[in-house]
């Protein structure tokens, strides 16, 4: 009888993202626009359908496609619209997370 190894059989970075292999820039894209998306979706979920039609000024299957997390074919200037319709202040936080990034550009550039 095998026993199960403690090991873990990948290597994580602590980011889904990374850990599936996209680029950094493209990373950084994705998990800005699921932050927004998830401050939009808290508080879309207040209000009904109807209202949110009324607010988002968007028929009622672009509403329901936003319900339901399909938001790949939604730019992120349309999710910032749809925030500050909804009443949401949007801020930013930039923190160079990845310098070792930057030094191996200015690397191959030499």
């Amino acid at each position: 009888m095998k026993t199960k190894s403690s090991k873990p059989t990948h290597i994580t970075y602590g980011n889904v993202l990374d850990d599936l292999g996209f680029p950094l820039e493209q990373a950084t894209t994705l998990k800005f626009k699921a932050e927004l998306y998830r401050a939009i979706l808290k508080f879309a979920r207040r209000y009904s359908q109807k209202e949110l039609q009324i607010i988002l000024g968007e028929p009622q299957p672009r509403v329901s496609e936003l319900l339901n997390g399909k938001i790949a074919n939604k730019s992120i200037d349309k999710l910032l619209y749809y925030a500050g319709r909804l009443g949401i202040e949007t801020k930013a936080r930039f923190a160079q997370t990845h310098k070792e990034v930057v030094e191996r550009e200015l690397a191959l550039a030499q």
